[in-house]
């Protein structure tokens, strides 16, 4: 076990004054090609290139050949000009530690909240491989979400996969930090991919709040920065995870978003030549999203789980765009959050109908899922028969279901939007009595 001596000791040994140079030779669709570093630079490196009359212009190592090194700037290359020097930046080891929980962090392990951060001691492969599948234990128990519709119909156990997908504006934020607070794990991760500076601030400061950050750390990337930085959050903040799981314990990720991530592989992948194929995405973001996803889950035997939360932007409720399509058939599930929903005030807006857990029916007793089944049929002959209901077309005593259903809609819909401060059990029970209430068996009052 290292010390934070060790830790600072290490630390201390490799670190370098020298730094190899080269110089701008040339300058092809935004990639800045520099000679005289083909020997020392890796991909991902950074790079500080110095031009004449402006200030310094930071980028990313993202192509080399036997000739020159291929950089990908932060901005627009304005005022580069051929023989302007480059200094090469060898990335620091990304290297976790306790000592990062209850920070906030940039993608490359570099504190964003004004204090020191002490690092782990080795540093750990950002694209690590997930475990063997035939080594990865099964899902584990359920999980208490703080939430009565997620603690029944759409419950979520530990090292499940699930997507969260919204539009913008309907609540999303809100309910994964509701998430953060509420779920039982040992290490909240969180994974702000391309937020505005201003909303990071906001939703570790507001929404997290200081109770909330004691267990967590935020991995954040603002919208402003580089494509190579914004995609890189995401790996970066499943490496911390993924160090924690090693120790044993159990993580909960949540991402957001997904589709930021892929957004920001667009660009990188435009940039280094690759076509578009999926609706203005290139091929390469399918293994992009299932490696990343993989990555979550159960761990071997020893080690923790990595419950994840994946949020989806989908304009339009498009669930068919590309980086939803993609998500929805690697994970264990997916929520779908209403704009209709939210715009009569409900929270969580989750439509219910359209959202499903795999981790069915095995998370839930034979009573349970008699209960989540019941729920359901009631849902779809009220949504089956919704517009006609509106329109006052519905005559009460045609279909008992439909009677039913209409009967306990109100109830139903309050119940979706309900926190619990209690645990599963009694969500289910609140539940069960509803439905009874419905069926006629018990006395209403």
């Amino acid at each position: 076990m290292k010390t934070d001596l060790d830790l600072l000791r290490r630390a201390i040994e490799h670190a370098s004054l020298l730094r190899p140079m080269g110089r701008v030779d040339r300058i092809s669709s935004g990639i800045v090609c520099l000679s005289g570093l083909t020997e020392a630079a890796r991909i991902g490196d950074q790079l500080i290139l110095h031009r004449r009359d402006a200030a310094p212009l930071h980028g990313e190592v993202l192509q080399i050949d036997r000739a020159h090194v291929g950089m990908l700037p932060e901005t627009a290359p304005d005022g580069v000009a051929i023989g302007d020097r480059a200094v090469l930046q060898p990335l620091a080891p990304f290297a976790p530690s306790a000592h990062w929980i209850g920070r906030v962090i940039d993608p490359y392990g570099v504190p964003l909240d004004g204090r020191p951060l002490m690092c782990g001691g080795d540093g750990c492969n950002l694209m690590n491989p997930p475990p063997a599948a035939v080594t990865r234990r099964a899902m584990g128990a359920r999980i208490p979400t703080g939430l009565a519709v997620l603690n029944t119909i759409l419950p979520i156990v530990e090292g499940q996969r699930i997507g969260l997908f919204a539009g913008s504006g309907v609540g999303k934020s809100r309910l994964l930090a509701q998430l953060a607070g509420q779920m039982d794990a040992d290490v909240v991760v969180i994974a702000l991919i391309g937020e505005r500076g201003r909303e990071v601030n906001d939703f570790v400061q507001r929404t997290l709040g200081p109770e909330k950050m004691k267990r967590a750390v935020v991995v954040a990337a603002t919208s402003d920065q580089s494509a190579l930085a914004r995609r890189r959050c995401a790996w970066a903040a499943m490496s911390v995870a993924e160090h924690f799981r090693d120790t044993g314990q159990n993580v909960l990720f949540l991402a957001d978003s997904v589709t930021r991530f892929a957004e920001a592989h667009r660009e990188i992948a435009v940039a280094s030549g690759e076509s578009s194929v999926l609706r203005g995405f290139p091929a390469s973001l399918t293994p992009m999203i299932t490696s990343l996803c993989e990555r979550a889950g159960p761990g071997a035997p020893g080690q923790g789980s990595i419950t994840a939360v994946f949020s989806v932007l989908v304009a339009g409720s498009d669930m068919d765009e590309p980086v939803a399509d993609i998500l929805r058939g690697v994970l264990d599930g997916h929520i779908v959050l209403s704009r209709e929903i939210a715009e009569r005030g409900r929270f969580p807006a989750i439509d219910v109908g359209r959202s499903v857990s795999r981790s069915l029916p095995d998370a839930a007793s034979t009573e349970e899922n008699a209960t989540i089944g019941e729920v359901r049929r009631l849902l779809g002959a009220y949504e089956q028969s919704e517009v006609m209901i509106k329109a006052g077309l519905y005559s009460e005593g045609t279909d008992p279901l439909l009677d039913r259903a209409v009967q306990r809609w109100p109830e139903l819909d309050a119940f979706f939007a309900r926190s619990e401060g209690e645990g599963i059990s009694d969500s289910f029970d609140r539940l069960t009595l509803l439905l009874r209430r419905a069926a006629g068996t018990v006395r209403q009052g």
